[in-house]
C-alpha cells in the first residue's frame, strides 16, 4: 500500500516551557549576582545544545508509523458503530515516547476514547508483529455525509522538550442515514392507536382486489360467497359446498409524499417527519404500491414515483441528508409543482404545520386537487400553544392556579393561545367538510398515525 501523504507540525512540550520559566527566574537573580550571571550563560549555551538535539532526534523518530482505518461507509443515525484503527510500524528502530493517538472523526459523530496512548505494552506489539490494531465505539449523531480528514499522532521527545504532531491524510468518506432499523422494528408494531401503535385493521371487502376463491370457513360473510362457483362444486353427500371470494388490498396505487423543508418545521418535527415517510414508504412498498417524494422550503427535491423494495433505497439516498431551515416556505407551490407531475390518480401526503393563514392561499387549488387525487393534511400539534391556552390542565404545574391569582399578562397569553388553537382547528374542519383529509398528531406519534390513515384508506375504497 502507498504511504499516505502527511503533514508534521514542530511544538514545544511542557517540559521546555518549564525549563524556560526556570531559566527566565536564573536570569534575574543573574541581574544582581555575577556568579549566578556566569552559571546563567553556560547554562543556557549548554540547555540550546539540548534542545536542539532534542528536536532533531524526534523528527528523525516521526516518520516510523503509518496508519488506516476501517469503517463502514454507510451508518445509520444514533447506531453505534465499530471502528479499527491499523498502526504500522514502518520497520525501523527506536520509536518515539510517549505516543498519543487522535482520529479526526467529524463533528457529526462522538467519542471519548481520545486522546489514546501507546503505552509499553502496545509499543512491545509494534516492535514484534509491526502492526497494532485499535478499535473504538463512534456514534453517529446527525444525517447526511461524513468524512474524517485523517489521522493523528502526537509523539514525545526522548527528553520531552518537544512534541511533534504528525497529521496522516488518511480520508473515509461516507453517509449516514436515518436509523433503518428502527424503522423496519417499527412496521412490526401492534396495539391501541392512541397510544401511538399500529392497528389492525378488519378488511371489509370494499375497494379491495380479488386474489383467488376458497372453501367457506366459520366467520365469513354471507356477501362473500361466489354463487356461481357454488353451484359448480357438490359434496360427497350431494350438497352443495360454499365458495367464497377472496380479497386483497388494491396494489399498484401512487403514494406522494410532500414535506416542507422550511421554517414551519423545527429540527425535531421535521426528523419525525422524514422518519415517518421513510417508515410509510417501507409499509406501502411492501404492499406492492409505487411511492413518490418531494420537499420545499429549504430544498426543493422530486423522486419520481417507483415500486419494488428496490426503490427504497432510492428513497433513502435521496432523503438521508435532507434537513429544515428558518427560510419561507409555500404548501401552494408544492402542490402546484405536483399537479403538473402526477398523470395518474394518486394519494398524496403533505406534511407542515398549517395555520389559519393557509386556508386563504390554499382555496384556489385544494378543489382542483380534490378532482384528481386524494390529499392528506398532516399537521403537528402545537405542545406551547396548547400548554398556555390551557394551562391548569398543564403537567408542568403541580399546582392549579385559580384566574383570580393570575396576572392580566397571562390571561391575554392564554386568550391569545386559545384563539389561535380555535382557529387552526376551524380551518381543519373547514378542509374535512370540503372532503379533504386532515391528521393533527405530534412528532412522537405521527409514524403510527400515518401507517394507521393509509391502512384505513387503502382498505376503504377511497384512493
Amino acid at each position: 500500500m502507498p504511504k499516505a501523504e502527511s503533514k508534521i507540525l514542530l511544538l514545544p512540550g511542557r517540559v521546555l516551557f518549564i525549563t524556560s520559566l526556570f531559566y527566565l527566574l536564573l536570569g534575574c537573580f543573574s541581574f544582581f549576582f555575577d556568579v549566578v550571571f556566569l552559571i546563567w550563560l553556560l547554562t543556557g549555551a549548554g540547555l540550546v545544545s539540548f534542545i536542539l538535539i532534542d528536536s532533531v532526534l524526534l523528527i528523525l523518530l516521526g516518520d516510523r508509523l503509518r496508519a488506516e482505518r476501517e469503517i463502514p461507509s454507510s451508518l445509520a443515525q444514533g447506531e453505534p458503530v465499530r471502528v479499527k484503527l491499523l498502526i504500522h510500524n514502518t520497520g525501523r528502530p527506536f520509536l518515539p515516547s510517549p505516543i498519543r493517538l487522535y482520529d479526526l472523526h467529524p463533528d457529526t459523530m462522538s467519542a471519548a476514547v481520545f486522546p489514546a496512548v501507546i503505552a509499553g505494552h502496545d509499543r512491545k506489539i509494534l516492535k514484534d508483529s509491526g502492526v497494532l490494531d485499535f478499535e473504538y465505539n463512534l456514534l453517529p449523531n446527525e444525517r447526511g455525509r461524513w468524512i474524517f480528514s485523517g489521522i493523528e499522532f502526537m509523539l514525545g521527545s526522548p527528553m520531552r522538550l518537544w512534541r511533534l504532531r504528525v497529521t496522516h491524510n488518511v480520508i473515509s468518506r461516507g453517509r449516514t442515514y436515518p436509523n433503518f432499523k428502527q424503522m423496519a422494528q417499527g412496521t412490526e408494531l401492534k396495539g391501541k392507536p392512541e397510544k401511538g401503535e399500529i392497528r389492525q385493521i378488519r378488511k371489509r371487502g370494499q375497494g379491495l382486489e380479488f386474489e383467488s376463491l376458497r372453501d367457506y370457513q366459520d366467520g365469513d360473510s354471507i356477501r362473500l360467497i361466489d354463487w356461481r362457483a357454488t353451484s359448480r362444486n357438490r359434496r360427497l353427500d350431494g350438497r352443495p359446498k360454499l365458495i367464497v371470494r377472496n380479497y386483497q388490498e388494491e396494489q399498484d396505487q401512487q403514494i406522494l409524499f410532500i414535506v416542507d423543508s422550511g421554517y414551519r418545521l423545527p429540527d425535531v418535527q421535521f426528523d419525525s417527519a422524514l422518519g415517518a415517510m421513510l417508515l410509510l414508504s417501507y409499509v406501502a412498498l411492501k404492499h406492492g404500491d409505487a411511492v413518490a417524494a418531494a420537499s420545499f422550503g429549504a430544498r426543493d427535491l422530486w423522486i419520481p414515483p417507483r415500486k419494488g423494495m428496490s426503490a427504497y433505497n432510492g428513497l433513502m439516498n435521496g432523503l438521508y441528508d435532507l434537513h429544515s431551515a428558518p427560510v419561507p416556505s409555500s404548501p401552494f407551490a408544492a402542490l402546484e409543482n405536483a399537479l403538473s407531475r402526477l398523470h395518474r390518480r394518486s394519494f398524496i401526503i403533505l406534511i407542515s404545520n398549517f395555520r389559519e393563514e393557509d386556508g386563504e392561499s390554499l382555496e384556489w387549488i385544494l378543489p382542483r386537487i380534490k378532482r384528481r387525487h386524494l390529499l392528506l393534511m398532516v399537521s403537528f400539534r402545537e405542545g406551547e400553544a396548547e400548554s398556555l391556552a390551557f394551562p391548569d390542565t398543564s403537567a408542568e404545574t403541580s399546582v392549579l392556579r385559580t384566574p383570580a391569582l393570575r396576572t392580566e399578562e397571562e390571561i391575554l397569553e392564554t386568550a391569545a393561545a386559545f384563539s389561535y388553537l380555535a382557529n387552526r382547528r376551524r380551518l381543519y374542519r373547514k378542509w374535512e367538510h370540503s372532503g379533504l383529509l386532515v391528521l393533527e398528531t405530534s412528532p412522537q406519534h405521527i409514524s403510527s398515525a400515518l401507517i394507521n390513515r393509509y391502512l384505513s384508506i387503502k382498505r376503504s375504497g377511497k384512493l
